[in-house]
């Protein structure tokens, strides 16, 4: 059997163990190592799990991971993302849809600190939920919004997929971070405008809420200095080269921690639950590097990736067409399966493809994490969606249905596909902060 051969059969027994439900992680490590052993030798295998398990939790990089979590799972702790929808609330909560305008704009905020798309949509959905419902808002736009929102998470900076991708292709973690900044405001502006859109065809489905004066929305705007300093702090010193993007995780951490304890507002139950919610996530992203990067060799020795790249490279065909097929695959993966375990089962095989096609390596990061935004909405995976749903159904009001949230996401996807289309177009919306920064 030639080694294309055991490739493509290790490709087909991945796909089947991953229809029986066990775990990316595990499935991963298994087929990595089962192909591995019997292409090298079961000695070789053995070796290689050991290593790249050791290798991941032992590597200072990735311990920016944990350190970005714990940041995320300290501001939802301490109360900084109601503060974050009180003032977005306070601005935008007077015109039709106002209120899902300050859900998505809130959701870039809290992104700005976490990290987390399914972290940020839960936290939105417990804040923005019940005001929305308040208010009057249709399930469709409300559930819509906060579950589209919180796949901002991914794309604006410190973003866990941003981490991974980094580190699998060596690519600067910081300028991944800068590169991010600009695209997370565009989606979010097109996240408004379609609510615009929306609400002008169906104003039954966000009303307009109470207006505010200007004093009182100066005075909203207090209630950002947390995130302001955090962002300020974490962001600021990664731009001027104070520190890593590790010591920056770990400076972020520290910030959130003393404006929580100087507030008051951080009790040691919330800490405790910040600190095995931070365990929990870190260990199962830990396990999927780990599983991903056991893959990688294994696709390494069958040459697969690379026979890919020579193949397509053949091709007479456009960059952008095969970039085309690229995202279409990213796109179809998403939807049937975790955007971050989807990122690090592909970038082996697609990352020689992109760099044979001569696009930029930190450009190309920026559009997966865009497409991998719109995984976490779509069916029949859509992580974001079941989120919302499990949390709506702790709300007043009773939960919404998986119906009405798959709904309400479509306009806003729409939007990414847009947003996508234009950075295509314009490379330098993701570039220029890296160019011109770092």
């Amino acid at each position: 059997m030639g080694a294309t051969t055991f490739g493509i059969t290790g490709i087909l027994l991945m796909v089947l163990l991953f229809l029986t439900r066990m775990p990316v992680a595990y499935v991963m490590t298994l087929v990595g190592f089962l192909g591995f052993s019997a292409m090298v030798s079961l000695q070789g295998g053995l070796n290689l799990v050991a290593k790249e398990m050791y290798a991941t939790f032992a590597n200072y990089d990735l311990t920016t991971i944990p350190l970005f979590i714990l940041m995320g799972q300290l501001v939802f702790g301490s109360g900084i993302s109601t503060r974050l929808y009180s003032a977005a609330h306070v601005w935008l909560g007077g015109v039709r849809g106002g209120m899902a305008m300050a859900t998505v704009t809130s959701c870039t905020a809290f992104g700005a600190v976490c990290g987390s798309s399914p972290a940020t949509a839960a936290t939105m959905a417990t804040v923005g939920m019940p005001e929305m419902r308040r208010f009057g808002y249709r399930d469709e736009l409300a559930a819509g919004a906060v579950a589209s929102g919180g796949g901002l998470g991914m794309i604006m900076p410190p973003s866990v997929v941003m981490i991974v991708y980094g580190i699998l292709t060596e690519q600067s973690i910081g300028k991944l971070f800068m590169a991010g900044i600009i695209p997370a405001l565009v989606v979010t502006l097109l996240f408004i405008l379609t609510i615009m859109v929306w609400c002008a065809f169906s104003p039954e489905q966000g009303p307009a809420g109470p207006s505010f004066s200007w004093r009182e929305r100066f005075r909203a705007l207090f209630g950002l200095g947390e995130v302001v300093f955090v962002f300020g702090l974490v962001m600021g010193g990664l731009f001027a080269g104070w520190f890593t993007p590790t010591e920056s995780a770990g400076v972020g951490v520290f910030g959130v921690l003393v404006t929580s304890l100087v507030r008051r507002q951080l009790s040691w139950v919330k800490f405790w639950a910040a600190l095995y919610e931070t365990l929990r996530s870190s260990c199962m992203v830990m396990l999927l590097v780990a599983g991903a990067t056991v893959f990688g060799k294994f696709m390494a020795v069958t040459r697969i990736p690379f026979e890919i790249a020579s193949w397509i490279g053949a091709f007479d065909l456009p960059a952008v067409v095969i970039l085309t097929l690229i995202v279409l695959v990213y796109f179809l993966g998403g939807c049937v399966m975790d955007a971050l375990a989807l990122v690090m089962l592909t970038i082996p095989i697609f990352y020689p493809v992109i760099l044979v096609l001569g696009y930029d390596p930190i450009w190309f990061g920026i559009i997966i994490v865009l497409i991998s935004q719109m995984g976490v909405i779509t069916p029949p995976v859509g992580i974001n969606v079941y989120v919302v749903y499990g949390v709506s159904r702790g709300l007043p009001g009773g939960g919404v249905s998986l119906e009405s949230i798959f709904l309400g996401v479509m306009p806003f996807l729409v939007a990414i596909i847009v947003a996508i289309v234009i950075m295509t177009i314009f490379p330098q919306i993701i570039t220029f902060l890296p160019a011109y920064l770092l």
